[in-house]
């Protein structure tokens, strides 16, 4: 194997006799060839300046205030007691030495402790912190994130070309973390709106904003990932653009000059950016704004369920290709999917006619669903598929539980690892509890108070009925149990002894 070092090298090396240096660089030229073909490309690398001239000025800089309550200083004007100095370190209750002893000029008692001067009830105002936003309308409606303008009292806009307007809030939404906003103006330029489906990994953006209070700070990079689950409300798009405080709210564009999100948290180990950016999909903002202009606020939907995801072996048991969809680990009792008839243990496959390919779907369609609106749920359940009519309700609907307990033992453990026992009356007639799990059992997560609600595709209910499917169970296969806890219900996977 040859290895080629670069002409500097052979140059400075004195020992070098002239032949092999001659001979090394006589090879250049090939190194040198391939050097160019490979950086080729890098003469088609884009030109953002027009793009950042098209846009900048609807980059705006948000500053926000706030209040805070006033003190007084223990020793300001007219407080005249230097005793209040150490009761403003050690505590209102503080007694300076000699207070509380008797006074021997005053024998009729002790020392009377001196008064305290009261306390300022009074306010004042202060920067709370610095942000970015971007125009949408000519009529003065800015886009910015939640948290740039969460709890504070005050709000400015300051534009490129140095004006500032106080801006009030139209309306909010904290799971989405998006904030509209409305200044007094006309004749303002927006940006153009992009359509984040159809961005792809890869593809060059760009953001501005005020990093540190930076104002009208540009800087480019790539869509690194689509979609990506973070566990909140939203998939995120997330790319490697340089994004700091005072970054967020501000713009990710595309080079077509279009918003294709909001650029707005970062993953840091340090605080400050460590190469991961995440924007909130344009998609996604337009549909809040919407409700936001009409309203001032955000209507979701619900169903009902609480959801965990689908693990490959778990779906594998179940008889589902792939672990996509999200599994119903508990219904709220009267809602809307109870209603439906989604039971615990079943996987919801597609809701509205849209396929749910990881859990976070879910939510993000319920939540998109006007209250109100009748829809077809595809659950899996037993092996095979069913479509169910749910009506969707109104988030803020309270959830009713419903709480396991009770004794009556079953007699030793099982091929399982497991005792079980009855479930009390008053608990419903499904499942079995679990007594004691040991072995395979307890290795897999079993703890005594489970409720095993379904082995496999049959449901169980009762002690008997469980023991006879236990014995029956093939020792080549695992077992796959639906088990219930504290009102959430979850696969588990147990190869039977």
């Amino acid at each position: 194997m040859a290895f080629h070092l670069p002409y500097a090298a052979c140059v400075t090396r004195a020992a070098a006799s002239a032949a092999a240096c001659l001979a090394l660089a006589t090879a250049l030229p090939i190194g040198a060839a391939q050097a160019q073909a490979v950086a080729a490309p890098s003469a088609a690398l884009p030109d953002f300046t027009q793009v950042v001239a098209e846009t900048e000025g609807s980059v705006v800089n948000i500053r926000t205030t706030e209040a805070v309550p006033v003190r007084r200083s223990p020793m300001g004007p007219g407080d005249g007691d230097p005793s209040e100095l150490f009761r403003w370190f050690f505590g209102p209750d503080f007694m300076p030495p000699g207070f509380g002893q008797q006074n021997p000029q005053n024998p009729q008692g002790p020392r009377a402790r001196p008064k305290q001067p009261p306390q300022s009830q009074g306010e004042r105002t202060v920067p709370r912190g610095i942000g970015s936003g971007f125009v949408i309308s000519s009529d003065g409606y800015i886009l910015t994130n939640n948290h740039v303008v969460d709890n504070s009292n005050g709000i400015f806009v300051t534009m490129t070309n140095g004006k500032e307007y106080k801006a009030k809030v139209i309306g909010t939404d904290a799971r989405t973390d998006i904030a509209l906003l409305k200044i007094d103006a006309s004749g303002l330029k927006p940006i153009p709106i992009g359509d984040s489906d159809k961005l792809r990994k890869g593809q060059w953006v760009l953001a501005i904003g005020s990093p540190f209070g930076l104002d009208s700070t540009v800087t480019a990079g790539i869509v690194s990932a689509i979609n990506r689950d973070t566990g909140d409300y939203l998939p995120f798009i997330q790319t490697d653009v340089a994004v700091n405080p005072g970054n967020s709210g501000g713009p990710l564009i595309n080079l077509q000059g279009q918003v294709v999100g909001i650029n707005s948290q970062i993953i840091s180990r340090s605080g400050g950016f460590m190469g991961i950016s995440l924007a909130i999909p344009i998609d996604e903002v337009m549909r809040v704004v919407e409700q936001l202009k009409a309203h001032g606020k955000v209507t979701r939907g619900r169903i009902g369920v609480q959801i965990t995801e689908v693990q490959d072996d778990v779906a594998k048991a179940l008889g589902l290709d792939k672990g996509q969809g999200a599994l119903v680990s508990s219904v709220e009792a009267g809602g809307p999917a109870a209603k439906a008839g989604v039971h615990p243990g079943d996987v919801i496959t597609a809701f509205n006619g849209q396929a749910i390919k990881h859990m976070t779907d879910l939510p993000r369609l319920v939540g998109a669903t006007r209250p109100g609106t009748s829809v077809a749920v595809q659950v899996w359940r037993k092996g095979k598929s069913l479509e169910l009519k749910a009506t969707v309700a109104e988030l803020d609907d309270k959830a009713a539980a419903r709480n396991d307990e009770g004794p009556s033992a079953s007699e030793g453990a099982d091929r399982l690892g497991l005792k079980v026992k009855a479930l009390p009356a008053d608990a419903g007639d499904q499942g079995v509890m679990v007594d004691q799990a040991e072995g395979a059992a307890a290795e897999a997560g079993i703890e005594p108070g489970d409720v095993i609600l379904r082995i496999n595709d049959t449901d169980i209910s009762s002690p008997k009925q469980y023991a006879q499917i236990v014995k029956g169970l093939d020792k080549s296969r695992p077992a796959v149990l639906l088990v219930s806890r504290d009102q959430q219900s979850q696969w588990v996977i147990i190869k039977p002894q």
